[in-house]
């Protein structure tokens, strides 16, 4: 049994095995429509969710199975004390595979030691989201054609944003990437993972405040909202909310062929009229989150092959 907590738990050969089925998935959907017939997904969310909930209980239902959960920690018996332990313990018994998001960092990892059933990580705190990672790679892929050979700028939230973290290691796994990191100095990556995936991989990377003058260089940039949820002073959020807004103006500054990435949900760092320009692929990325995750539920419950 596999469970899928850090977005390095499959290899790239994995990783790419799964892009491909997750490909094959969105040629033609309805070939799949019955792979997890009587299957069941338990959705355990502890913070709110619509975009990551909704897109693993679409997976599960297009692929003939069914879903079960709670969308809140106030409407599980966590509000009563109960453990992730002890929850984990009980959902193995009425479902075959889960997707749990918890605020704490860890906390799936620890359902996982307990589990019966596969556990896979959808977002723990300001630490990972690798199936979100999976739909970067998966748009990515699909954008420019290869994962490999091109520069990214990663703007906005960069200390808090886990869809960050994960997207920078998995991407330090393919070769001829260049990072370009663009955040304010309050918000900045960090450490750990310039020290411990960037550094000693001899990656190179740069550190800058403005998005304006490294555009021109980018071949995909991925925007991030500024994260209300993860500050304790809201003095902090206002000051620091709108550091980076994408406008129709910056977009004239940017390579042809760029692709605009964002996980969503946005505040307003991207301006609405920017959602017209072909470069904008962030409800692509929603689209193609359904397919990865379909593909992934059917890899970690051993009907992929």
């Amino acid at each position: 049994m596999r469970h899928m907590i850090d977005p390095l738990d499959f290899s790239v050969e994995e990783v790419d095995k799964l892009l491909a089925l997750a490909n094959d998935i969105a040629a033609d959907p309805s070939n799949y429509r019955d792979v997890c017939r009587y299957k069941k997904l338990a959705t355990l969310f502890y913070e709110p969710s619509t975009r990551t909930r909704l897109s693993f209980e679409a997976a599960m239902l297009n692929l003939g199975g069914s879903v079960l959960g709670f969308s809140s920690a106030d409407s599980s018996s966590a509000s009563k004390g109960e453990t992730v332990a002890d929850t984990i313990r009980v959902v193995s018994c009425y479902a075959d595979i889960c997707a749990m998001r918890h605020p704490k960092e860890g906390a799936p990892l620890r359902a996982s030691m307990y589990s019966k059933i596969p556990v896979i990580n959808a977002g723990d705190g300001g630490h990972q989201h690798p199936t979100q990672t999976l739909t970067d790679l998966m748009t990515i892929k699909r954008r420019l054609g290869r994962l490999n050979d091109f520069t990214i700028g990663l703007c906005g939230d960069l200390k808090f944003g886990r869809t960050v973290h994960s997207l920078i290691k998995s991407l330090s796994r393919y070769t001829g990437i260049r990072f370009i990191l663009i955040s304010p100095e309050e918000l900045k990556v960090p450490d750990y993972v310039i020290r411990e995936v960037l550094q000693p991989k001899g990656l190179p990377y740069e550190e800058v405040s403005s998005l304006e003058e490294v555009m021109p260089q980018l071949d995909i940039l991925y925007m991030t909202r500024v994260q209300k949820e993860r500050f304790f002073n809201e003095e902090d959020y206002i000051r620091l909310k709108d550091s980076y807004i994408l406008t129709e103006e910056k977009m004239k500054l940017a390579k042809e062929k760029m692709a605009v990435l964002h996980p969503l949900p946005r505040v307003n760092e991207i301006e609405l009229s920017v959602d017209d320009d072909p470069r904008a692929a962030y409800f692509e990325q929603v689209q193609n989150g359904v397919y990865v995750r379909m593909a992934l539920i059917m890899t970690l419950l051993g009907l992929a092959d």
